[in-house]
């Protein structure tokens, strides 16, 4: 797993990653607003009416989401092992990932879990003394690596952050301490492996594994976190070798016509398992809920392969673009400024839309209005306060900056 690739390395921006992480982020406003009205999500705030329309929207995101999300950290890492090697990359990592997960927790985390309490009409303490109860921890070492457990205290919607950084400072001594011609014989037998058409879909087969064995996890979007370190993975070696690249490019189509087939085989078990026998799909182990984990886990793949392989175009090199006319030109450098400001505020955004949701849903959920009112609200006043305050509140100032994690 060598840092060193075996061409020349891409020199281009894939703005396409960009893309996809910040449509998630901006997703998961939508999707957390979702599950204030979800039948069987306990969330922070419930709506009184509820409805299971949001359990079968959400599996349409759920299955490729956040396994997007560990992809392209992966693919980052690689590009960032190389630059800074094993030591400063752990540094980076948690200077980026540490120092806003460590802020969040000591600010803004609190909030939902506070705002679950004051859902009950008998509950009257105020934020301030609720704090040290919810600062009651004690260590947990079998729950790497949430070691950190108490009553009320929990990373919230940080798990993500949480495991992506210790995936990378498990990495980091894993490629400083792995021989470099073993790394190197492994991506070039995996990528020559890649070439052969179907070839980059057999990845689906560990993540299907694990998924149907190690179970899916409710609070970690519907998947394994041992799932996650496989995308994480896959990601840092996809991004070592640009024959994988042309791989997913080439069975994109069979890959989201594969993909949908499994997911339309295999949601129906979902909801067999817990609607008709009771069980629950992402712990049981009936040959049922195992299938349908298996399928599940395979879509998750697919799904990646198609997403990427279809948004992925090859661009000119660098110099040799054809300059735009004026109008044009124009157009192209509001998208550039908008690309780069988006590009920049996908961690800020992550990090601050939770708290702001469940509080927003809190003062709707008692409004006397049908749920289609009710949820647009929600999420159109929840963008508007996520945004606003990243622009207000975060990206002005390098104090502000360093503290969610944005470089520079």
């Amino acid at each position: 797993m060598t840092t060193e690739p075996t061409g020349p390395p891409p020199t281009v921006r894939r703005p396409e990653l960009d893309a996809i992480r910040t449509l998630v982020v901006v997703g998961l406003v939508f999707f957390h607003s979702a599950l204030v009205f979800d039948t069987r999500d306990d969330y922070y705030v419930k709506n009184a009416e509820t409805t299971e329309v949001t359990t079968v929207l959400a599996g349409l995101g759920v299955v490729w989401a956040m396994p997007m999300l560990f992809l392209i950290a992966g693919l980052g890492s690689w590009h960032s092992l190389r630059r800074r090697g094993p030591a400063r990359f752990a540094v980076e990592r948690l200077l980026r990932l540490g120092v806003p997960l460590v802020f969040a927790i000591l600010t803004i985390i609190p909030v939902p879990q506070w705002l679950r309490l004051r859902a009950d009409p008998g509950y009257h303490e105020s934020y301030l003394r609720f704090l040290p109860r919810f600062f009651d921890v004690r260590l947990d070492l079998p729950d790497f690596p949430f070691i950190l457990q108490g009553r009320y205290f929990e990373t919230g919607h940080l798990w993500f952050v949480v495991l992506l950084l210790a995936f990378s400072l498990l990495l980091a001594p894993l490629v400083h301490w792995l021989p470099r011609d073993l790394g190197r014989r492994i991506r070039d037998r995996l990528a020559t492996t890649a070439e052969r058409r179907g070839a980059i879909l057999l990845p689906a087969v560990p993540v299907a594994a694990v998924s149907a064995l190690a179970g899916l996890e409710e609070g970690f979007a519907a998947w394994s976190r041992w799932a996650y370190l496989l995308f994480f993975l896959y990601g840092f070696m996809l991004a070592a070798d640009e024959r994988f690249r042309t791989a997913m490019r080439r069975d994109a189509v069979p890959a989201a016509v594969l993909g949908t087939v499994l997911f339309l085989v295999g949601m129906p078990g979902f909801l067999v398992v817990g609607n008709v026998f009771g069980g629950d799909p992402f712990t049981d182990m009936t040959p049922l809920a195992i299938g349908a984990r298996t399928l599940y886990g395979a879509t998750g793949w697919c799904w990646l392969v198609a997403i990427l392989g279809l948004l992925d175009r090859r661009r000119p090199a660098p110099g040799t673009e054809r300059r735009p006319p004026d109008g044009q030109g124009r157009k192209q450098g509001r998208g550039r400024r908008l690309y780069g400001y988006l590009a920049a505020a996908a961690l800020p955004l992550y990090v601050l839309h939770q708290p702001i949701v469940v509080a927003v849903a809190y003062g709707v959920v008692g409004w006397h209005a049908p749920i289609p009112v009710k949820y647009l609200v929600i999420v159109a006043v929840s963008l508007t306060l996520t945004v606003a305050a990243y622009d207000l509140l975060v990206r002005r100032t390098r104090v502000t900056r360093s503290l969610f994690g944005i470089r520079g």
